[in-house]
């Protein structure tokens, strides 16, 4: 048995690419089936936020419209 990646022989080199490949789909698989299994579409809103009056902080807790 040869315990060295370096001093490996060409099918120990394949199956170490077989095995990273096949754990790659796997992950893969799995991120798109949890990413795709919500109802909601593709559909995006936007939300608009309004801009107030500007505020000044003070040390005194209190704020003080300007």
């Amino acid at each position: 048995m040869n315990h060295s990646i370096y001093s490996a022989d060409r099918s120990t080199h394949l199956k170490v690419v077989v095995v990273a490949l096949v754990a790659g789909m796997a992950i893969v698989g799995f991120g798109i089936s949890a990413r795709s299994s919500s109802d909601d579409g593709y559909a995006q809103s936007a939300r608009v936020i309004k801009a107030g009056k500007p505020v000044a902080i003070t040390s005194s807790n209190t704020s003080m419209v300007r």
